[in-house]
C-alpha cells in the first residue's frame, strides 16, 4: 500500500470517524507507523555509512539531516537549486 493510499484511508476515516471500527483504526495506525519507520531508509555501503556517521557526529546532526544537507549542498553547487543568499543579519547556526 502506498503512502497516498494510506493518506486517503485516513482522510476517509476522519470524514466518518464515528462510523469506523476500533479494529479498522488500529490497522490503519499500524500501517502508518510501519510506513513512517521505513520512510527514512537510505542504505549505503559500509564504508560510506562509517564516513556518514562520523560526519553527522562532527556536524552535530542526525544521519538523515546530514544526508539532506549533503544533497542540498550538491544541488546548489551544481546549480540544480538556487544558492541561498546570506546577508549580515542572517543566522547561520555555525554553518556558513
Amino acid at each position: 500500500m502506498t503512502s497516498s493510499d494510506t493518506a486517503t484511508l485516513f482522510d476517509n476515516a476522519a470524514d466518518r470517524i464515528a462510523d469506523i471500527s476500533r479494529a479498522d483504526l488500529q490497522v490503519m495506525l499500524r500501517r502508518a507507523a510501519l510506513q513512517l519507520r521505513n520512510a527514512a531508509g537510505v542504505s549505503m555501503e559500509d564504508d560510506m555509512e562509517e564516513v556518514l556517521r562520523d560526519l553527522a557526529c562532527e556536524l552535530g546532526m542526525t544521519r538523515n539531516d546530514t544526508i539532506r544537507f549533503i544533497v542540498r549542498e550538491w544541488m546548489e553547487t551544481n546549480t540544480y537549486l538556487p544558492v541561498r543568499i546570506l546577508d549580515e543579519e542572517t543566522e547561520v547556526d555555525g554553518h556558513a
